[in-house]
């Protein structure tokens, strides 16, 4: 992956996608900066639309080609429980049109594996409260598109464990469990690492266990096992210096991801499993003096990565996820959404911005460089594994272009299903306005202000505060604007 030269006014190098107003002005950046990403100039006709078609595997049937990706609002109550900031943003999720709702937004399993301490948690007193939030996206959905619109509707749950990155009890206290001792991030817990034990798993396995059992009883169709973003299951898939039953081998270091998914067929045989997965990673990043993002040690010897990519070539990279997809097509699982590295330690990877959150650094590479590299990950799986369900990701920096990529990459089979995040907070109606043929609203289009990563950072609630009319009325909106002057001045 390729740097940028030192930056002394503070600005980025690259062009903002919102200028690129015109197709050819895109493709002309596109070409003149090698990235490759291919688009359809113009927009097909809502009822021949590739993103209007339904996909129909293993007797579920999704009514189009859209789905929104899981995100934490840091706004649950103390026990876990949505409270209505978190209800809002589910209804506008059923409000969306899009028919896969991957998870929602990641719950935790246990209380001690909470990234904050508002993060949802499934547990036998908060099952019904998600149980009515859930119906609350149905609802929603059904007001907007009619009475039978949730037939094709496919609504699962993220189930995780924040492991290294955890914040269970207080917003600014880490309370790290991580699967082994890292070199570069356990530096940046100086209160220290407490490594789980074996012993430690096997109980954690249970309580995943048990919560896919409760999310099947409260009437989600599927859970996700989440492997990404640093979090523990990722964590546990780079565990090579680890000794004991989870860590060295493949086989020890997909053994937890095994051992959940077998436990959830013997307890909950009707509920489908799916998996979103990092399926590449780099070294930890961190801010320079000009305030770019440049790696923390070279990729020569790095032992600590799943997927580690280095320089340009991803094909290397994929080597490790193709063996976990491998492991996870013979044990039936069929739902993958793909993604990269971590919003912890080289936010870039996994989360293309033009505008870097308060903690974060101003990208080293042209980020739709990143998004070329979401969209080719997916790619390249997709044809390896032309029997899996892939979800892509990484789509959000495209901004207006992103119905024109979508729609080019569902025709040509490089993904099943465009993934939207941070987009959906910004235009919920995107989907709908997309499939329906209506007026794309050029203002509502997510800009990667990253205004939804600052807030969280600073212990306020999630939400898109630059143009959603809601969160700009919201009093952390007062407390957002004051911190990011601070940091100007």
């Amino acid at each position: 992956m390729s740097g940028v030269a030192p930056l002394g006014s503070g600005q980025v190098p690259y062009p903002r996608v919102a200028s690129l107003k015109e197709a050819g002005a895109f493709r002309a950046h596109l070409d003149k900066t090698g990235i490759r990403i291919a688009f359809d100039a113009e927009l097909a006709a809502a009822s021949s639309s590739p993103l209007a078609r339904p996909l129909t595997v293993d007797g579920v049937r999704v009514g189009n080609r859209f789905c929104i990706l899981p995100m934490e609002g840091w706004d649950g109550t103390p026990d876990g429980e949505p409270s209505d900031l978190t209800r809002r943003r589910w209804r506008n999720f059923g409000r969306s049109g899009a028919k896969l709702i991957w998870g929602g937004e990641a719950v935790a399993v246990r209380p001690d594996g909470r990234a904050n301490p508002n993060q949802l948690l499934l547990l036998e007193g908060t099952q019904t409260a998600l149980a009515r939030l859930r119906a609350d996206l149905i609802a929603a959905h059904r007001d907007r598109f009619g009475a039978d619109a949730d037939d094709d509707l496919f609504v699962g749950l993220q189930l995780t464990h924040s492991g290294r990155f955890a914040r269970p009890h207080l917003k600014d206290r880490p309370e790290p469990l991580a699967a082994y001792a890292h070199p570069f991030l356990d530096r940046r817990f100086p209160g220290g690492v407490r490594e789980l034990s074996d012993a430690d798993l096997d109980r954690l396995v249970l309580d995943f266990v048990r919560a896919a059992r409760l999310a099947s009883d409260a009437g989600f169709r599927f859970v996700d096992i989440k492997h990404c973003h640093g979090y523990l299951g990722h964590e546990l898939l780079s565990a090579c210096d680890r000794g004991g039953r989870f860590g060295g081998s493949l086989e020890n270091r997909t053994r937890f991801m095994c051992e959940v998914i077998d436990g959830i067929r013997a307890t909950a045989p009707r509920l489908g499993i799916g998996v979103r997965l990092s399926v590449f990673d780099t070294v930890p990043y961190r801010k320079n003096a000009h305030g770019v993002g440049v790696p923390e040690t070279s990729p020569s010897g790095y032992r600590h990565a799943f997927g580690l990519v280095d320089g340009d070539d991803l094909e290397p990279a994929l080597e490790d996820a193709r063996a976990v997809l491998r492991l996870l097509e013979r044990k039936g699982v069929t739902w993958i959404s793909v993604t990269a590295g971590s919003p912890y330690y080289n936010p870039h990877v996994q989360r293309p911005a033009f505008f870097p959150p308060i903690d974060g650094y101003l990208p080293p590479e042209d980020p739709l460089k990143g998004v070329a590299r979401h969209i080719d990950a997916t790619a390249r799986l997709k044809a390896a594994f032309p029997g899996l369900v892939f979800v892509g990701a990484g789509y959000s920096y495209l901004q207006q272009w992103l119905p024109h990529v979508a729609q080019r990459s569902v025709r040509e089979g490089l993904t099943d299903f465009v993934g939207l995040g941070r987009m959906v907070l910004a235009y919920p109606d995107l989907p709908a306005d997309v499939l329906s043929g209506a007026p794309l609203r050029w203002k509502a289009f997510c800009r990667t202000f990253s205004d939804c990563t600052t807030g969280p950072r600073l212990g306020l609630v999630s939400g898109c505060y630059p143009l959603d009319p809601f969160y700009a009325a919201h009093p952390d909106a007062a407390c957002l604007r004051d911190a990011k002057a601070a940091l100007r001045a």
